[in-house]
């Protein structure tokens, strides 16, 4: 089993950056691709980023590319997103997942899955 633990969520203004962090225990050397997701109220978990531990190349959805970086430790246990120029459409629960697959996956079939951080982008 992978737990992973989101932390970082909180409530900022327009414009304003936040770091996400992603801290992964238990059997971390079965993941080789860690995601971020987020969901607003009323709509469907979305692919916001992902990193393949085996290329370190990421992907990114089209609505935080150029704004939204995803990196990790060395030491494989610990993912950031580091989101800049909030807007207050990218309110919502951001989730941390991972899964075995050796490549960037956009679909919210990951296997772990941690329980989220609230950001909320309000002036």
């Amino acid at each position: 089993q992978v737990q992973l633990v989101e932390s970082g969520g909180r409530l900022v203004q327009p414009g304003d950056s936040l770091r996400l962090s992603c801290a992964a225990s238990g059997r971390t050397f079965s993941t080789n691709t860690v995601g971020w997701f987020r969901q607003a109220p009323g709509k469907e978990r979305g692919f916001v980023a992902a990193i393949s531990w085996s290329d370190g190349l990421p992907g990114y959805s089209d609505s935080v590319k150029g704004r939204f970086t995803i990196s990790r430790s060395n030491a494989k246990a610990t993912v950031y997103l580091q989101m800049n120029s909030l807007k207050p459409e990218d309110t919502a629960v951001y989730y941390c997942a991972a899964d075995s697959r050796p490549y960037v996956i956009r679909s919210a079939t990951y296997t772990y899955w941690g329980k989220g951080t609230q950001v909320t982008v309000s002036s």
